[in-house]
């Protein structure tokens, strides 16, 4: 595979929140989704926000990983065996043979923790009895709430204790950890401090009025957040970036459409047409 920006390590809630928001961020994403996952141990799942009546475990993962795609990212079937640190970030080896070069690793996956050693160590790593066996396991409280572990460009969002024990906490999780990611990375650009931050959202023609629809009235607020020294290059990204974000009421009843057929692609045809067919009678 080629270099990358961001490896995931994992493909539940955790895993494609990250590599959402990274993948849509710019860089350059693929998640590695293998193993043994906890979504699946769910026969059904009634407590994710933005499901009425619950959603069936096969149906939101599948929504998570077209989700992912839709992003950018590119979504692979195999299991991440070791990383390993190099000079510019890391060396990524998996299952069936693949290796990746890549900048910054996101440790998505509940199930194991081992690959992580090469570069931890053992003290990562707690030892605990369950049935009269002594197990070995990653250490869930060993990153900081951010998803730090010491290593520049390595990032844990699970396992993560509590913080996984729930899709919808789960998916929190990785969202936080990836604008963590993209912070550190923004930094590395010459973002400076008080706008380093990265708010992932479109913005309504209305965000865009009176003195805010001038680039000058921008300049002012993005001078007031940073210190006197700042790079005037990166304030005018930081500028066209959030003109970008810009959308007309047209294209965001656009959006709606093709939103909302992306979802019935998701929806079994028969349940379409006996929901068509009630609503007739």
């Amino acid at each position: 595979m080629a270099d990358r920006d961001v490896v995931v390590v994992g493909g539940g809630p955790t895993g494609c929140s990250t590599g959402v928001f990274t993948a849509r961020y710019g860089l350059d994403t693929v998640v590695f989704d293998r193993g043994n996952a906890a979504l699946a141990r769910a026969a059904f799942i009634e407590n994710y926000p933005g499901f009425p009546a619950g959603i069936d475990t096969e149906t939101l993962r599948d929504l998570l990983h077209d989700h992912v795609e839709q992003a950018g990212a590119n979504l692979v079937s195999d299991m991440v065996e070791s990383v390993e640190e190099t000079e510019d970030g890391f060396v990524v080896e998996t299952q069936e043979g693949r290796t990746v070069e890549t900048r910054y690793v996101v440790a998505a996956a509940w199930y194991d923790g081992s690959y992580l050693r090469e570069i931890l160590g053992g003290e990562a790593f707690q030892k605990h009895d369950h049935g009269g066996e002594t197990h070995e396991h990653f250490d869930p409280e060993y990153a900081d709430a951010d998803g730090r572990v010491g290593v520049t460009g390595l990032y844990v969002a699970a396992p993560a204790g509590e913080r996984n024990a729930q899709a919808i906490i789960a998916a929190g999780t990785g969202a936080h950890v990836a604008r963590e990611l993209i912070a550190d990375h923004r930094a590395s650009e010459g973002y400076p401090e008080g706008v380093r931050a990265h708010y992932d959202w479109l913005r309504p023609d209305s965000e865009f009025t009176g003195d805010w629809a001038e680039r000058e009235r921008w300049r002012e607020w993005y001078d007031s957040e940073t210190p006197d020294d700042a790079d005037d290059d990166r304030r005018e990204q930081y500028i066209d970036d959030a003109f970008a974000t810009r959308r007309s009421p047209e294209e965001v009843a656009d959006l709606r459409e093709r939103a909302h057929d992306r979802l019935l692609e998701h929806i079994d045809d028969d349940r379409i047409r006996a929901y068509l067919d009630d609503e007739v009678v």
